[in-house]
């Protein structure tokens, strides 16, 4: 019923937000003389607060239509090329010049934890200029019709190993935050079987894969109350007359609600300075306001069944680092995991992820060589800039494409010495993986 008030109240809304933005249009035109006034920009300021404060933000575009390679600008097409009820795989295809090198083919696997995929725009406009980037889309669960079926965690690690098997050999994966355990998963299985196609490397990043470690505010609140409690608050069905109508689903605006109350003092300050930037007539902190809450506010329905066992095996009950993971009724055992290069990295000041438990894979991925694996902390980080940000561009990115060229196809052909394991920006050689 909560999902029904919500858009309820959305719909009633409506002819006011309307109002607004005309009222601001009209308070903005060249032609009123009181555009010119600093009353007439108060009025404005007012008028375009309460509509982006009262809309509902739609899915944003990547918008990457140009990337430069060797200080040339080169354009990028965004195409589908693998299509699933609940995820579409993008590839971002570069008009290269005749003779360039082959770069790393990359799966980034963008988390689905409530944001679209846009939120790792910054990620791929990093890596773009030297990598073929494809990145998982997924599909808000609210737009996709009960008729579709389930999709849960097992669902998930399927998808991983088929979009993995579409991309072919020499593939390296990337999972940031969420999908860092069915990534791990996945690779584990195919690795098992003994699958050709396994990933050359896989980089996990500012995931959890061991809760247990430096338990954060988000790892508290799962560990304080039973599954039970979750599946009654905030799963909801979706409300008529949207596509996925009757489906249960765990609501994006909860978790933006959720979100946003963990520092709701630093939201309000924000709107605040977006309005007296308003006001002042100084565009340049005012557009980057509207650039981070047009992408921060964009959410989406994630399915029941997927949040409720992500939250039962990764938060409550441990499963994967604990040992006791299956998929379809299989154990997942990472220590399987053999030809895939292992990356982690973790930001210091992760309040998402602690610190550790991305790490932790690790010590399960124990049967990897000492020239196979590599950790790096990046100091003075928080969980968003793991993966976004000018570290993550200057400090991070290029440790990422090293790696990924160092344990490429051809290059596992020579003969390498040992990778030292990073921390704080101090080197030490890597007796160990863990």
């Amino acid at each position: 019923m909560f999902y029904q008030l919500y858009e309820l109240n959305h719909a009633a809304m409506a002819p006011w937000r309307a109002a607004a933005d005309s009222m601001r249009v009209a308070y903005r035109n060249p032609f009123n003389p009181m555009a010119y006034t600093k009353l007439g920009r108060a009025f404005a300021a007012g008028f375009e607060v309460f509509e982006r404060a009262t809309r509902r933000y739609g899915k944003p575009a990547f918008g990457l239509d140009t990337t430069d390679i060797g200080g040339k600008p080169v354009s990028v097409h965004e195409n589908v090329v693998w299509s699933k009820p609940f995820c579409d795989l993008l590839h971002f295809e570069r008009c290269l010049p005749s003779g360039h090198k082959k770069d790393p083919k990359i799966l980034i696997v963008a988390p689905m934890s409530g944001h679209y995929a846009t939120l790792l725009r910054g990620t791929v406009e990093t890596l773009l200029p030297d990598a073929e980037i494809y990145i998982t889309d997924w599909k808000d669960a609210r737009m996709v019709p009960l008729s579709e079926g389930r999709f849960d965690l097992d669902d998930y690690i399927d998808y991983v190993i088929e979009m993995i098997h579409h991309l072919g050999e020499d593939t390296h994966v990337i999972a940031v935050c969420q999908p860092s355990v069915p990534v791990l998963a996945a690779v584990a299985l195919m690795e098992e079987e003994g699958d050709p196609l396994s990933p050359s490397s896989m980089t996990l990043m500012g995931g959890p894969i061991d809760t247990r470690i430096n338990p954060t505010a988000v790892n508290q609140l799962a560990q304080a109350r039973p599954l039970s409690w979750f599946e009654e608050n905030v799963i909801m069905p979706v409300p008529w007359p949207q596509p996925g109508f009757m489906r249960p689903v765990y609501p994006g605006f909860l978790q933006l609600s959720g979100f946003m109350s963990m520092n709701l003092d630093r939201h309000m300050i924000a709107h605040k300075d977006f309005f007296f930037h308003l006001v002042k007539n100084d565009g340049e902190p005012a557009e980057k306001h509207r650039d981070f809450y047009d992408e921060y506010l964009a959410v989406m329905d994630l399915t029941a069944e997927f949040y409720l066992q992500t939250v039962k095996t990764v938060f409550i009950e441990h499963s994967l680092p604990k040992g006791e993971l299956t998929h379809r009724g299989k154990p997942v055992d990472p220590s399987k995991i053999r030809t895939t290069a292992l990356l982690t990295v973790e930001g210091e000041n992760d309040d998402i992820s602690g610190l550790g438990q991305t790490r932790a894979a690790q010590t399960l991925c124990s049967s990897l060589t000492d020239d196979m694996r590599m950790h790096y902390m990046q100091p003075d980080v928080g969980h968003y800039g793991v993966f976004n940000g000018s570290r993550f561009r200057k400090e991070i990115a290029p440790r990422i494409l090293k790696f990924m060229n160092d344990h490429g196809k051809t290059a596992r052909a020579a003969a390498k010495p040992a990778i030292r394991v990073i921390e704080g920006g101090r080197r030490r050689m890597a007796a160990s993986g863990k």
